[in-house]
């Protein structure tokens, strides 16, 4: 009985194994398109032609809108910007998702409490986001006053790190 249970502990170890091992395999492109809750950002991500970018080296820290998220955007933007001639303003939008580095959780909430409750994170697209703390839950506010939660963290990639959040971020016009 003994050696049934050391064989059945053994096999649940190579499995946790190979789980641990396919999921640090991939990109930051590959984990959201293996999301149902990101067809939409995948969808921008081809149409802003970005996904090349998201596969390099990094590292990159995304904060990743759900298909919710977009949905929640007024009618008729979201179709407006996956437009050809919209590609510059998608991308630019997009990349205001995307810090430099690898910030998990944990650095996240720890470069809050740091810096007194809220701190400066600068995006790829050249503005900023201000994290911090409510309730609990990380609120990023963008450049137009407006905020979203992270509602889901530490999704890890091969070249960085994403974290959910429930509303698409806007950089200033």
């Amino acid at each position: 009985m003994k050696s049934i249970k050391n064989a059945a502990l053994y096999v649940a170890v190579i499995f946790m194994s190979i789980n641990a091992t396919s999921q640090t395999t991939k990109d930051i492109v590959d984990v959201a398109a293996n999301s149902k809750e990101h067809t939409t950002l995948v969808a921008a991500i081809k149409a802003a032609e970005l996904v090349t970018t998201l596969q390099s080296t990094g590292p990159f820290t995304v904060f990743a809108p759900t298909n919710a998220a977009f949905a929640n955007l007024p009618t008729g933007a979201l179709d407006n910007l996956l437009k050809p001639e919209n590609k510059l303003k998608l991308s630019g939008i997009l990349t205001y998702h995307v810090v430099s580095g690898n910030m998990d959780a944990k650095a996240i909430t720890e470069a809050i409490k740091k810096n007194g409750g809220k701190v400066t994170l600068k995006t790829a697209a050249g503005g900023y986001l201000i994290a911090s703390i409510l309730n609990g839950k990380v609120i990023l506010k963008d450049e137009k006053g407006d905020t979203a939660t992270v509602t889901a963290t530490d999704l890890t990639a091969t070249n960085g790190v994403i974290h959910v959040i429930d509303r698409v971020l806007m950089p200033k016009d």
